[in-house]
């Protein structure tokens, strides 16, 4: 069974998959179908890996928008012919690099 920290990378991992194809910028982004997919299914890996830390570790980093992550996952599976790519475009511009300095700043305590 992964660990916490194992699931930690993952979510940097699809992370640092994401700002791959996001310098490329918005524009790219909105033409470019595959960059979208790309983007949704690194957003559900987030998702996803939240989902699986233990409730004991999210409780210990409520600094962290775990809710928000496991609740865009759901959206993102769940709903998918309704994703608004202006919101996923958002949350990779405004909240993606926040996300991945607190990220890297519980690993580096681990």
């Amino acid at each position: 069974m992964r660990n916490d920290f194992e699931k930690l990378k993952d979510i940097l991992e699809a992370i640092t998959r994401i700002e791959k194809y996001a310098i490329l910028g918005k524009t790219n982004f909105e033409e470019d179908e595959l960059i979208q997919t790309w983007f949704v299914q690194n957003l559900q890996i987030m998702g996803e890996a939240s989902r699986a830390l233990s409730a004991d570790f999210r409780e210990q980093h409520p600094e962290i928008p775990w809710s928000q992550m496991i609740g865009m996952r759901n959206i993102l599976v769940h709903n998918y012919f309704e994703v608004d790519t202006e919101i996923v475009w958002s949350v990779i511009e405004q909240n993606l690099p926040e996300l991945k300095t607190q990220i890297e700043r519980i690993l580096r305590t681990l």
